[in-house]
């Protein structure tokens, strides 16, 4: 009894382990910064997103930066962009989430682009995080969307998987909408 309960449990461990590869650390293959978009957006969480953000600013992939910042923000730099409204030749707006989610951070997004005739988003968050971020943008807005994955830490991964996983159960049965 006790070796099958233990093989059950490795069995689900493995199998866990498989999705968090396809969903966490290798999500969907319509990932990347197209050449030109409306936006770029970076959504609040791990600092390692603002530079990945400000390189597709450099590369004057959108004439907006949308910086999702909570209050008082944790990155100075951002905080900095913000009080300034440019970067490069990019245009900065900042705003913060209510509710403070993802969720919070994607209707915003879609009022904010509905409001300034945007069609295209590119969207920056961390890489373990796209899966969910892609759910939710698609279901608050119609636009086209591109995905950009930023680093993590390494050793925040397994918390990082554990945490996405519970969420996404969350979003594919309780809030199934925008």
């Amino acid at each position: 009894m006790l070796r099958r309960l233990l093989t059950l449990v490795a069995v689900l461990v493995a199998a866990w382990l498989a999705a968090c590869w396809f969903l966490f650390v290798r999500p969907a293959a319509d990932t990347g910064a197209p050449a030109h978009a409306d936006a770029i957006v970076m959504l609040s969480g791990d600092h390692r997103r603002l530079p990945s953000a400000l390189a597709l600013a450099r590369r004057a992939v959108a004439p907006v930066l949308v910086l999702s910042v909570s209050r008082p923000t944790p990155w100075p730099r951002a905080e900095s962009l913000c009080r300034k409204g440019r970067y490069a030749s990019v245009r900065v707006l900042c705003f913060q989430a209510h509710p403070y989610s993802t969720r919070g951070e994607a209707r915003h997004m879609a009022g904010l682009a509905r409001a300034h005739g945007w069609r295209s988003l590119v969207v920056v968050s961390s890489t373990y995080h796209l899966t969910r971020a892609r759910i939710l943008f698609r279901r608050c807005w119609d636009g086209k969307l591109s995905f950009v994955g930023a680093g993590s830490d390494w050793r925040t991964l397994p918390y990082d998987w554990a945490s996405e996983t519970a969420k996404l159960l969350v979003q594919e049965t309780v809030e199934r909408g925008c």
